[in-house]
């Protein structure tokens, strides 16, 4: 052999080896630690959304081999094929877990083509920091194609929360992850209750759908197709809806499995991100659930045997270790929609020293019905033995601040249900109007108080001169909505300092629904619900609250950001209006938001407002004026002149070699990690052509050099 074939095979050989280490399975963060009430930490993350697919190229033989199933960048979920809009090619994203105190700040990189984003920091309050909470055209400008955002936040207000792309569809397609902030245990006043909380006990629920989110909903809203999820998946993983004994064997896929040690006391927090109206039901074999906290706030404990939630709901409760050392079914099942379908799921909870398999039994959706006491049931009033609601919960401890108990500044009353209206969008008046078509092809469109919250052109929270007068509306701007589709930026104005009490009413005539509704930037008070009868109207209500048959709780009603109103009835809500800014409130449900069941509520005036942070993104409509438009004796001759320097500059600074090295990095579709800042620190400045990278990545620029070599030796042997 030659002295340049073996020269060859040497590069080639450590380029290989190089670009192997350079893509590790990502560790834990730094900032994902034990809270100890030190110094808060600047905790940096690189988030890469884009378009992907389950059981890729990257799954392998995944599930003949379960652990091809685990491979960097394989998204298995329920073993169907389907695009995806994934985070860091995962689903879920990246978990974030820190410190209270600690900063959080995401570099989000899209790279879906054509289509906008942002992420919404789902519990996080984000107080004197309203641009950061990832709302497109209400709090910023949607992220652009190949463009970065960078949110930065400090991570105050503790407890278990979650994050989720707010544009389009795309939380239901795999954009979400979980938002871990915790406490001391000096801190933390549940911390006798448990032994451990540990990070791999986070347990993300999502409804999931065999294909792309608009997809789905074109076909519903155009087709008269079913607007019915097809399973779930639990932290990622999970199965089609069959019993074990009926599944083919390339459906076997690999379940989500919690470990824990006998005689231990373990806090689990579990997070909803439903998209459809599809309540899921949570027991384990076994164990009773001990429940300590409810969207991020400390409650009362309560004992029970199974929990329910809906969309954009946490709950934190802690397991006792308490059995023989085995492995039990935990068992999750589908209500309302699903029970069509008979949509369940399975994950396993694993005991120290048990055999790595699956527990005895058959599941099937009959027997994910487990009695007992139920937390959240769906469409109950309180007063039941069994069925425990969220409005029966108490805080866990009472606050020096009361105002919350007196006669509110504002009151609301907010009245919603699927309404029989031409809404253009879905039914043209003249050629197919909603009762001109046949039953299924009928799209009720969901509203409040009969309006649709249209997203105004641009972000009033920074680009209010952009903006007509007549952008927004309210009741008192519209007429004739129960004749005509009523659509435009619905905002509720609220004085800073007010008391704000919300009455949400489910009018509940068209369909039997439950509707969990999310209040941006604040925290509420869960003061009152109840189910009245099988529809009502807001009239009814007002009656019911002007002669006092509305029992409220005021003295220590439980703290939630998300709350579940019962179909037919209403849940009142309490919130202090303290933080400035435009703020939403609407229906978590993500077919129901994204046509628009909301409302802004505009807290204090402009002058409240904090400054637009600098360079901040603009967007918003543009036409041409006169002035604007193109010189028609514009020479568009173009210069002979071979010296091309004299028509472009290329007389600025040259590359060096460490620019190049960021370029290469920055080119790289492989770099999808979390990056630190203190590695990225590592390298040296560069020119605004370059970025800066992590050293430790260096091999990644020698992928186009190893194809190079490898083709180049295969010509030569």
């Amino acid at each position: 052999m030659h002295t340049t074939e073996l020269f060859f095979i040497t590069i080639c050989l450590f380029g290989f080896v190089s670009f192997s280490l350079a893509i590790p399975q990502v560790p834990a963060h730094d900032c994902q630690r034990e809270c100890d009430d030190g110094p808060a930490r600047r905790c940096d993350y690189h988030f890469h959304i884009e378009y992907y697919y389950t059981m890729s190229k990257a799954c392998y033989d995944c599930p003949y081999k379960l652990e091809d199933c685990d491979r960097h960048h394989c998204i298995a979920a329920d073993g169907v094929e389907r695009g995806v809009v994934s985070i860091n090619r995962q689903i879920p994203g990246p978990s974030i877990q820190v410190c209270q105190g600690d900063e959080i700040v995401v570099d989000v990189t899209n790279h879906l083509r054509g289509e906008g984003s942002a992420i919404h920091w789902h519990g996080m309050h984000m107080k004197g920091l309203p641009y950061m909470d990832g709302v497109p055209l209400i709090t910023q400008c949607p992220i652009s194609p190949a463009s970065t955002f960078q949110y930065r936040f400090v991570a105050d207000n503790p407890g278990t929360h979650y994050y989720h792309s707010h544009s389009g569809f795309q939380r239901s397609d795999g954009a979400f992850g979980s938002l871990i902030v915790r406490q001391s245990r000096l801190k933390d006043p549940l911390s006798s209750l448990y032994d451990y909380d540990l990070p791999e006990h986070v347990i993300l629920v999502s409804d999931w759908l065999s294909e792309l989110g608009l997809a789905k909903f074109v076909a519903h809203t155009h087709g008269g197709k079913d607007d019915i999820p097809s399973s779930i998946i639990i932290n990622g993983k999970g199965r089609v809806s069959k019993p074990k004994d009926q599944l083919e064997l390339q459906e076997m896929m690999p379940l989500a499995v919690f470990n824990v040690e006998k005689g231990m006391r373990y806090r689990f927090r579990m997070i909803s991100n439903g998209i459809l109206d599809c309540p899921v039901t949570m027991s384990i074999d076994n164990h009773t659930l001990l429940i300590i906290a409810s969207d991020g706030n400390p409650i009362q404990p309560v004992e029970v045997d199974s929990l329910v939630m809906t969309s954009g709901e946490r709950f934190d409760f802690v397991l006792k270790a308490d059995q023989v050392a085995s492995s039990f079914w935990i068992r999750f099942r589908g209500n309302m929609d699903w029970n069509s379908k008979h949509i369940f799921q399975t994950a396993i909870l694993r005991y120290e020293n048990s055999p790595e398999v699956e527990p005895d039994g058959i599941v099937t959706y009959e027997t994910t019905n487990i009695n007992g006491t139920v937390l959240n049931p769906i469409n109950y009033a309180p007063g039941d033995e069994w069925h425990l609601t969220v409005a029966e919960l108490t805080a866990f401890t009472l606050e020096n601040e009361t105002d919350w108990t007196r006669e509110p500044d504002r009151k609301f009353f907010l009245a919603y249900d699927f309404n029989a209206v031409d809404n253009w969008l879905y039914h043209d008046p003249e050629h197919y109007p909603i009762f001109g078509v046949e039953n299924r092809h009928r799209f009720f469109t969901p509203q409040i108080n009969h309006i649709s919250l249209r997203m105004p052109s641009s972000p009033p929270l920074s680009q209010l001169d952009s903006l007509a007068p007549d952008s927004f509306c309210n009741e008192s701007t519209v007429i004739n909505c129960k004749e005509k589709h009523c659509a435009c930026s619905y905002t509720l104005h609220v004085p800073l300092g007010s008391l704000v009490e919300v009455i949400l009413i489910d009018e509940g005539v068209t369909f039997d629904a439950t509707h969990p509704f999310h209040l941006h930037g604040s925290s509420f008070r869960v003061v009152a619900m109840k189910r009245v009868a099988s529809q009502v109207s807001v009239n009814e209500i007002r009656a019911m609250d002007e002669n006092g048959f509305i029992q409220r709780n005021l003295i220590d009603a439980p703290i939630k950001d998300t709350v579940a109103v019962p179909d037919g009835g209403y849940t009142v809500i309490r919130f202090m209006a303290t933080n400035p800014g435009y703020w939403l409130l609407h229906c978590h449900l993500e077919f129901h938001s994204e046509v628009g069941m909301g409302v802004i509520f505009k807290i204090g005036n402009d002058n409240h407002l904090p400054p637009v942070p600098e360079n901040f993104p603009t967007c918003g409509n543009w036409f041409p004026s006169q002035s604007s438009t193109a010189n028609k004796n514009f020479d568009t001759t173009v210069s002979k002149d071979p010296d091309i320097s004299t028509a472009f500059d290329i007389t600025g600074p040259l590359v060096d070699e460490n620019e190049l090295l960021a370029l290469a990095l920055d080119a790289s579709p492989l770099v999808h990690l979390n990056e630190d800042q203190n590695e990225k620190d590592n390298v040296p400045q560069v020119s605004s052509l370059a970025l800066k990278a992590s050293s430790r990545h260096f091999s990644l620029a020698l992928y186009p050099i190893i194809t190079y070599c490898l083709f180049n030796l295969c010509l030569r042997l």
